[in-house]
């Protein structure tokens, strides 16, 4: 099962399995077992010849019963998705908490049984989506970008793993796609792989995350489309847009191409082709039905934290890239009363080009289409809208992680004392060396009433239980010595701190 064989070359399964709640590691056997059993079936003996079997002892058959045992009844599991979130208009705030793991807080809820048994209509208005507030632990709020690489792959891992257990307990359908091959056209923008079109522009650029072409786009939509009535919604002009993205193709990496007299409305069709052109969904071929999926869940924090566990899980370019489309799409709905673009509409308009993909087959009929595509638009106002939101990494998940890492280094301790000191003394060495190539004092800057600030610099967390953590401006830093008391502290330059990702 690729459950606890993703990503974890440098994690042992069985230290990986220790860090699992209760109903992470029962969704973790439910996928072993069937696994193995699957395995049975495809090497099944062939059929034996009849006289070999007056010749021994009848076999007995043994039933395998798989022990789903989820805190509730068949009965009791119909109901998680019944209702929608909001039945009589929506609330105002809502609090979400990242400390239990996500699908511990669904057994919680279905045992507890508190969905309403009314079928009442979802309103479409965007006062319906409620304010809601994630309160700050002690420790303050990790973002995507606040982990060091290695430390990311392991919640990418646990994430899976809570994923799964979450879409067992909310019995959703998900069925992964895998990437056809798709014949890549000689293009040098449209119709090329994402992956491979930001290598391309590292060369240029080495610190950039999103496509350079895409950095040009939104910046000039951001500058002359957010406020023209009706962007994303009217169509440009067919001929334009396609003398326009010759034009792109041939010279944006030359830099001759003039944006000045670019209509905001062709540019805006050209955004919306290049993401239904990517070779594959920019939500990826694997997770774009479990994306759709969410669409079927009612109760609105269930929602949030399987899209929240879908983030994690999607590739570093993918979702980047996803985050900056979105950020200019929140741009789009705040300028609302001069674009007449509410954020129903402008997800409406967006939600095909990300969740219909030539990759991924649809089965959907004619007469079910219009209500797939209104849920499709539920889920992607969702992510409009709750996108800062979703760009965190729960704190259950690092707790995992923390835990990880200590069962991981427990298993390479030096148990001679001394190799100890000999690597303690050059450590203290080397820190007492000056880097002669160090330029902390630029790190610093002092305003006029004599304080110091640090522009491009943050607090980071290195070693211990954890690789690399840039730290919140709001942690309480003797919590953060009580959990890592192995841990170091410095002050360094956040990596792309100008991109504000």
């Amino acid at each position: 099962s690729n459950l606890i064989s993703e990503d974890s070359e440098d994690v042992d399964n069985a230290v990986l399995l220790s860090t699992l709640t209760r109903t992470q590691a029962e969704a973790v056997q439910r996928r072993l077992d069937s696994y193995t059993l699957s395995l049975r079936k495809r090497n099944k003996p062939p059929p034996r010849d009849v006289r070999d079997i007056f010749h021994s002892p009848i076999a007995q058959v043994r039933i395998l019963k798989y022990d789903v045992n989820l805190h509730l009844s068949k009965g009791d599991s119909s109901t998680a998705a019944v209702t929608p979130e909001h039945q009589r208009g929506a609330p105002k705030e809502e609090f979400f908490f990242t400390d239990v793991a996500y699908c511990e807080q669904a057994v919680i809820f279905l045992k507890q049984a508190k969905l309403p048994q009314n079928n009442s209509q979802r309103r479409k208005e965007d006062g319906t989506l409620p304010r809601v507030i994630c309160p700050k632990c002690r420790l303050g709020v990790t973002r995507i970008q606040d982990l060091s690489h290695a430390d990311m792959k392991k919640v990418r891992q646990l994430a899976l793993i809570d994923m799964t257990a979450l879409s067992d307990l909310l019995e959703l359908e998900v069925k992964r796609h895998k990437t056809g091959k798709r014949k890549i056209p000689e293009s040098t923008l449209f119709g090329v792989p994402l992956a491979t079109l930001l290598e391309n522009d590292q060369k240029m650029k080495p610190n950039t995350s999103t496509p350079l072409f895409m950095q040009a786009l939104l910046s000039f939509l951001e500058k002359k489309g957010v406020d023209s009535e009706g962007i994303l919604r009217v169509p440009g002009s067919q001929s334009r847009i396609k003398l326009l993205q010759q034009n792109l193709e041939t010279n944006f990496y030359s830099g001759q191409v003039s944006w000045d007299e670019v209509s905001p409305n062709d540019a805006a069709a050209l955004l919306k082709k290049f993401i239904r052109e990517l070779p594959a969904p920019l939500l990826t071929a694997e997770y774009l039905n479990t994306f759709s999926a969410v669409r079927d869940i009612t109760e609105l924090k269930q929602k949030l934290h399987m899209l929240n566990l879908l983030i994690l899980l999607l590739p570093e370019p993918n979702r980047n890239t996803l985050k900056a489309l979105l950020e200019f799409l929140s741009k789009v709905v705040s300028r609302e009363k001069r674009n007449r673009m509410n954020l129903w509409a402008v997800a409406t308009i967006m939600a095909p080009n990300l969740f219909l993909h030539k990759a991924v087959p649809s089965r959907l009929t004619e007469g079910a289409e219009k209500g797939q595509a209104e849920k499709a638009a539920d889920v992607m106002r969702l992510l409009i809208r709750y996108q800062d939101l979703l760009w965190t990494i729960p704190n259950f998940l690092m707790s995992q992680v923390r835990k990880l890492n200590e069962n991981s280094n427990r298993r390479y301790q030096f148990y001679d004392r001394r190799i100890k000191n000999l690597l303690r003394k050059i450590h203290t060495d080397s820190r007492d060396k000056p880097d002669k190539n160090t330029s902390e004092v630029s790190w610093f800057s002092t305003t006029q009433n004599g304080s110091v600030v640090y522009p491009d610099c943050a607090l980071y967390e290195v070693g211990g239980n954890i690789g690399e953590h840039c730290l919140d401006p709001d942690t309480h830093l003797l919590d953060l010595y009580n959990s890592n008391p192995g841990g170091e502290w410095f002050i360094k330059m956040k990596p792309n701190a100008s991109r504000g990702l």
